[in-house]
């Protein structure tokens, strides 16, 4: 059984993909973090197969530890591995910024050479990753992400600060880091002349427009709005926005639409892709009578009998769909029908309804007409 090793194991990166390794199992995973000693290192790499170095600083009190974080653990974990007397694969998530004259830049950059000149040295494999801003869940806030922050700040009702709102941002979404990880890990033999690796998917955003784009999560929330998910940028960013919010804050009421016949709420809300609603209704009761003329539902019973009719606007007979929650079924209700849907049962019936649009009171495209004569 492969053993990994991981430094780093309890920051942002190290913690997703210790989860995912958890997953696997075929390998054993050792963690490393700041509450270990040189010493368990050296331990460590004794029987590791792979090591995925994410252990760093980035943002200390004082600039020296950026030389002790980045440079001196680097120099001394190849060491160690250097010592075993044979090639262990090693990957490094660099920065960026070792492109960068500043001191955390700098710092990267000689951990990079570091691995660099062990990969010279002994024909271990080493994969350098030059990550941008890396966002995703359980990372920190005011620490290690900008989009982090502002999750947590817009989720927690506190105030957000933008700089420069022009200013362009790139990000890799650490999902995409872990898989491109877990590539490493399958790997039945690794290339002794690796170096540099990139994550394919890198995303460009302004500040101001990511500002935007995580309120308007916000304020549409309460209304069952989701965005646009076929954008990935932004199917990564909701993810991230949800995972910051309290898991005492995860729940908020609906309106509940209610008369004689029960009542029905709006589920989920897309610009794109229409809304899902849910409806009561009791025994004895029909609900519909009316068409569209362009608008495409599905009804789907989840409890309880019925029947759906349907009936052209052009003629001909009525079609009967007998349904249950026991036997779940899903019905396509065709523009230019009227339909109707009637509880023919003794207990309340539960439906969901999908429509392919979101329901517009000034528009509504829907005419009343009985089904049957």
């Amino acid at each position: 059984m492969p053993v990994i090793l991981i430094t780093g194991s309890k920051g942002f990166i190290g913690q997703n993909l210790n989860i995912a390794l958890r997953r696997c199992s075929d390998v054993k995973v050792l963690t490393f973090d700041s509450n270990n000693t040189l010493d368990e290192l050296d331990e460590f790499t004794e029987s590791a197969d792979l090591v995925f170095h994410l252990a760093g600083v980035n943002r200390p009190n004082d600039d020296a530890d950026f030389i002790e974080g980045n440079v001196k653990l680097t120099q001394r974990l190849c060491e160690s591995l250097s010592n075993k007397g044979k090639p262990t694969p090693l990957v490094l998530s660099s920065s960026t910024q070792a492109q960068l004259d500043n001191p955390y830049g700098r710092s990267k950059y000689q951990a990079e050479r570091i691995v660099q000149n062990y990969n010279r040295d002994t024909g271990s494999p080493v994969y350098i990753y030059r990550l941008p801003n890396v966002f995703g869940k359980w990372s920190r806030p005011n620490y290690n992400s900008v989009v982090a922050t502002f999750c947590h700040n817009i989720t927690h009702d506190l105030p957000v600060t933008i700089s420069n709102p022009a200013n362009i941002i790139h990000f890799v979404y650490v999902g995409d880091i872990i898989n491109s990880f877990l590539e490493i890990v399958e790997r039945d033999r690794h290339e002794s002349n690796r170096a540099f690796c990139e994550v394919e998917k890198i995303h460009s955003i302004s500040l101001g427009n990511l500002h935007d784009l995580i309120m308007g999560f916000e304020n549409s929330r309460f209304q069952g709005i989701v965005p646009d998910f076929s954008d990935l940028l932004t199917k990564y960013l909701y993810s991230v926005y949800v995972s910051h919010r309290n898991a005492n804050n995860c729940a908020y009421p609906v309106e509940l639409k209610t008369d004689n016949r029960g009542w029905l709420f709006e589920l989920i809300k897309s610009p794109q892709s229409g809304q899902i609603f849910v409806s009561s209704t009791r025994p004895g009761v029909t609900r519909g009578n009316h068409y569209h003329d362009s608008k495409v539902e599905k009804f789907c019973v989840i409890k309880g009998d019925a029947i759906v009719r349907l009936r052209s606007l052009l003629g001909g007979d009525v079609v009967e769909y007998p349904v249950n929650g026991t036997a779940i079924q899903i019905i396509d209700i065709p523009p230019g029908y009227t339909h109707s849907i009637e509880n023919i049962g003794n207990t309340e019936l539960l439906t969901l309804f999908w429509a392919n649009e979101i329901f517009d009171p000034l528009c509504p495209d829907t005419w009343s007409e009985n089904v049957l004569p």
